[in-house]
């Protein structure tokens, strides 16, 4: 039979890997606070909830700056809730206040990124409640590579904190191009985040597929690019989302890779 595919793009959460993380756990905001006074670079906090506002209002400047980099890339009919905010922003600010000479000193900015770095890691690690892959992932993954199939992972997340977690899971060399939408300030299900990732790649949409657990985001986004999609309805799908899609070509009650390949393959 001959392959309708010739690139498999993957969301990340729900479909290769299950997590569990609360943000509004006190204990991860004290451990925050510690590493930022600990971190010899001139800051002291006293208090957890004053790390938060900061963060907050860090947050709200980089919405609009994704939205002013959207504008800029030629869309100008993106939601608010389509934007992406780059958190990574958030954890730098925490050290402007040390900055020298203004934030001149080259080489002190270049302590306070790799320091900024190791906090948004530090206060992940600090939420995770559960991380694991699902059974059967990397293999999934080095299968389709070996067999001819160039991966993507096309995921809505933030990169300060899943950059480390794909190094941890032995993730980060099984894709042939990773594209996380704090990168490219817009999100999931907007078409132009998988065009972007195709086109980074060499690929055509109608050669391509979308391996996903949210329908929205991942299979109804991917459709509006052009892409097919494959719903997967795991743990942490959705709870609105139903157990099989019908705008997918392919829907899965659970993770069945075995199923995935045979069907990419295929068999």
């Amino acid at each position: 039979m001959t392959r309708r595919y010739d690139t498999v793009c993957f969301d990340l959460y729900g479909t290769l890997v299950d997590i569990r993380t609360n943000e509004y756990d006190k204990a991860a905001w004290e451990k925050l606070r510690a590493f930022l006074n600990d971190s010899g670079m001139g800051v002291h906090y006293v208090d957890q909830w004053f790390l938060r506002d900061l963060l907050e209002q860090s947050l709200i400047r980089e919405q609009a700056r994704a939205a002013e980099r959207v504008r800029a890339a030629g869309i100008s009919d993106c939601a608010d809730e389509d934007l992406e905010p780059d958190r990574a922003e958030g954890f730098r600010s925490l050290f402007a206040v040390a900055a020298p000479q203004g934030r001149a000193d080259a080489v002190w900015q270049a302590q306070a990124d790799e320091m900024a770095a190791r906090a948004a890691w530090e206060f992940r690690k600090a939420t995770i409640r559960h991380i694991g892959l699902y059974p059967g992932a990397q293999e999934l993954l080095r299968r389709l590579r070996r067999s001819g199939f160039t991966t993507v992972l096309v995921t809505n997340a933030q990169a300060c904190y899943t950059a480390p977690e794909l190094e941890m899971l032995g993730l980060d060399a099984l894709f042939d191009q990773i594209v996380i939408s704090s990168e490219e300030s817009l999100k999931k299900p907007r078409p132009e985040i998988f065009q972007r990732a195709l086109a980074r790649v060499g690929g055509v949409p109608e050669r391509a597929v979308m391996v996903g657990n949210d329908e929205r985001c991942d299979i109804l986004g991917a459709r509006a690019a052009g892409m097919d999609g494959v719903y997967i309805c795991s743990g942490i799908s959705p709870q609105t989302d139903p157990e099989r899609s019908e705008a997918a070509v392919l829907s899965l009650d659970h993770p069945d890779y075995d199923a995935l390949t045979a069907f990419l393959l295929g068999d």
